[in-house]
């Protein structure tokens, strides 16, 4: 098996020809904002959000892919099922709807894929981590992407990138997996009068993570927590390449006042942690009041 083929792109080819399903009213966990300075996160699905300050509002890890588009990656959990699980929760028009730029943390194909790549307007911004994820976005036809560098500003809004570990120690050391799980970058967002927001992006716990948290002390935090798996015996004792609730509870501790948005569940195959079990273990832990865990096309307020 080539490295490719896991949780990389597939090729489907120039036209996609996708009807998206029709835009639907999403409910609000909190009242419409009634100031300027307040922070709209809407997930979209899986690890595709957007984040807006006032005017200015990004699209994060797009995958647009209508439901079972995609076979399971390989040597990862649950690899038989198709993904994603569902569709979009609104019409494409609506999620590219006042988009200022496109944030791409990495490429892996559940955060960027081919229905992305062509809906996308071939002008727009968009912020890669790399000059090798540059050229790759370049490939598909985008005049405008612009490799992260530690920190930039779009209209108003300061980006800053984080680093990430997409996978143990173990992972990484090993020459299989660390080409697996590659590189990826987090975002915080900061605007002045607005809360400030991390964006943790696929990573497990790690001292960078505990640091931008200490540095940063943003009021917001978006984690990946479907404690995605890998599934292969040189990784047995510990597969998980991305977050679950240990580490919603290590957020917790780090900054108690912080609100927690948990995303990146219920839509691709190597997912071991469900919104429903997540619910359950945020009711066990009387942490409601700080930790949220949105359904899909879900807008936020803070």
């Amino acid at each position: 098996m080539k490295i490719e083929d896991v949780f990389m792109r597939a090729h489907i080819g120039a036209s996609i020809g996708f009807t998206p399903p029709d835009s639907q009213t999403t409910r609000e966990r909190h009242a419409a904002p009634s100031a300027h300075h307040e922070v709209c996160v809407q997930q979209i699905r899986s690890a595709t959000v957007k984040v807006s300050y006032g005017e200015t509002t990004f699209l994060v890890d797009p995958m647009l892919a209508p439901a079972k588009a995609y076979p399971g990656f390989k040597l990862t959990y649950r690899n038989h099922l198709s993904w994603p699980f569902c569709d979009l929760p609104v019409s494409t028009f609506d999620i590219l709807r006042d988009v200022d730029a496109v944030i791409l943390t990495h490429l892996h194909l559940d955060h960027f894929d081919d229905y992305a790549a062509e809906l996308l307007p071939k002008d727009m911004l968009v912020v890669v981590q790399d000059a090798s994820d540059q050229a790759q976005v370049q490939s598909f036809g985008f005049s405008n992407v612009q490799v992260m560098p530690d920190s930039i500003q779009v209209k108003g809004v300061t980006l800053t990138r984080t680093a990430c570990q997409h996978g143990t120690d173990a992972m990484y050391a090993d020459p299989t997996f660390s080409k697996i799980c590659g590189e990826v970058m987090g975002i915080v967002f900061q605007a002045a009068g607005f809360k400030s927001t991390y964006l943790v992006a696929d990573t497990i716990w790690t001292a960078d993570v505990a640091a931008c948290l200490e540095k940063f002390q943003p009021e917001v935090v978006i984690l990946n927590t479907g404690h995605a798996a890998v599934t292969a015996p040189a990784v047995a004792d510990n597969p998980y390449i991305i977050m679950g609730t240990d580490d919603v509870k290590r957020v917790h501790a780090a900054l108690p006042q912080a609100s927690i948005v948990c995303v990146h569940m219920d839509a691709v195959n190597h997912m071991t942690l469900s919104r429903k079990e997540l619910n359950a273990w945020v009711r066990e832990n009387k942490l409601t009041g700080q930790v949220i865990v949105p359904f899909d096309g879900e807008q936020m307020f803070f």
